[in-house]
């Protein structure tokens, strides 16, 4: 290769691994952790600049020390069907040996089907409260009259194509719309204030010797979480504008000193995808049943996202909960440690993991992922991050030092017609250079196989 040409390919070489690097590690920090830190009066100990995730555990482990007795008015719920038995006996077991072994709260299985003897012979023997049983009414799980069926099949077969998670599920979407519409306003569930959601295959990796439902009561929040992350766009492209119908036609619903940083980075023009992942929640019914948030579902239901995209009810919730409650009102539980595949939330904080018998690996904690939506949650909040999350790792630092380099090498061929003209004469000449290369390996996988024939003879 002559050297001019061999000059400018290296330029385009160097410039596509430096912006490999830059976009690759961007997030390639460090697992945030701290030092362990001694208990006073039971309580973790409270030291200035601390996370949210310290302050979480905090004022949970206070309160855990404090309230020793007391009770909400609250069910464990589940949405199930009869093949799902041993998935949902597995988080039984889990959330049983955990929690509610000492607790002792009812447990509401509902299902669009009527549960089979095995199912309720089963669950029932697992959970130390109450088991309730109950099917949806077919007006819950089924589709509404403004809704066009060859247009949703449609959409199903195009996002099959294009093979976009559970984008080809009718029931799936059944499920979307019924939790984020319905699943509160079934009977079983009328005469319960709190509600933790539980699903089938879930894990908890600590225990919880609190009451998260009178925590719930006792500090007025309505929503909690344990995961946040980005949504598939191609699943809520119209959401958004859904949305901004609603905070128009309602403005006396939207709360001041929301969530809106969380969901939106533009104030409210557009959605940023974040959202809390809702196969985990622990939320106020009564909140759910409210005017406010009824009207916001019914203008989104009358959209036909649920079947002419695949809205999620984790982004109906969420976006509800950041504009229709106060940010205080929503809490994240840094203390449940809480595996749903394929992501884990584990706490960062030995001492903490330590207290509460966990058994999770922090190293794969999801918090500080590229995918979580965390760091936006606590930006929100106006809570400091923990040490190295909003930094650069010297991968990222790297890349940057590349990327300028590579841009000041481009803005010197933008510039100069004459290295311009050998850019080009480089990339045609490697372009050559590859088809060569794929001619000559076609050449010898046809002599391998014509060896390979010569040998069965």
């Amino acid at each position: 290769m002559p050297p001019a040409q061999g000059k400018y390919v290296r330029y385009l070489i160097i410039a596509v691994v430096g912006l490999t690097l830059f976009f690759l590690s961007r997030r390639s920090i460090p697992l945030p952790t701290s030092t362990p830190r001694p208990l006073s009066d039971g309580h973790l100990a409270h030291s200035p600049g601390q996370s949210q995730n310290e302050q979480s555990s905090n004022e949970v482990m206070r309160f855990a020390a404090t309230h020793s007795g007391g009770r909400a008015n609250a069910t464990l719920v589940t949405l199930a069907r009869n093949r799902d038995v041993w998935e949902i006996s597995q988080a039984i077991r889990q959330v049983e040996d955990r929690f509610n072994r000492k607790f002792h709260y009812n447990w509401v299985f509902l299902n669009d089907q009527p549960f089979d003897d095995t199912f309720k012979r089963i669950t029932s023997s697992l959970v130390s409260g109450t088991a309730l049983y109950g099917e949806i009414p077919p007006e819950h799980w089924s589709y509404p009259d403004w809704i066009d069926q060859d247009r949703a099949r449609e959409v199903r077969e195009e996002m099959r194509e294009k093979k976009i998670i559970y984008g080809h599920s009718e029931s799936y979407r059944h499920m979307c719309r019924y939790e984020s519409g319905f699943f509160f306003r079934h009977p079983l569930l009328q005469e319960y204030e709190y509600y933790w959601r539980v699903e089938p295959g879930i894990e908890l990796f600590c225990d919880i010797p609190y009451d998260p439902f009178l925590f719930m009561k006792e500090t007025n929040k309505k929503y909690s979480f344990v995961i946040s992350m980005l949504e598939y766009p191609g699943t809520i492209e119209t959401l958004w504008d859904g949305v901004k119908e609603f905070m128009d036609d309602h403005p006396e619903h939207i709360a001041e000193g929301n969530l809106m940083t969380f969901v939106s980075n533009d104030n409210g023009k557009t959605y940023n995808n974040c959202h809390f992942w809702s196969n985990f929640e622990i939320g106020s019914l009564d909140w759910l049943r409210s005017k406010e948030y009824m009207d916001y579902f019914e203008t989104l239901d009358r959209q036909g996202g649920f079947f002419y995209e695949r809205w999620g009810d984790a982004p109906i919730h969420s976006i509800a909960a950041s504009l229709l409650l106060q940010k205080e009102q929503i809490h994240f539980w840094n203390e449940i440690a809480y595996y749903h595949m394929p992501f884990t939330h584990c706490p960062a904080e030995e001492q903490l993991r330590k207290e509460l018998r966990c058994s999770c690996d922090p190293s794969g904690n999801f918090d500080w992922k590229p995918l979580s939506c965390l760091p936006r949650y606590y930006r929100a909040n106006g809570i400091p991050l923990p040490s190295g999350v909003d930094g650069y790792s010297w991968l990222a630092i790297f890349g940057f030092v590349i990327l300028g380099a590579i841009l000041a090498c481009l803005l010197a061929v933008a510039i100069n017609p004459r290295a311009r003209a050998q850019a080009f004469i480089s990339v045609r000449h490697l372009y050559l250079q590859s088809q060569t290369f794929w001619e000559r390996y076609q050449e010898e996988k046809r002599e391998w196989e014509r060896e390979r024939l010569r040998m069965k003879r």
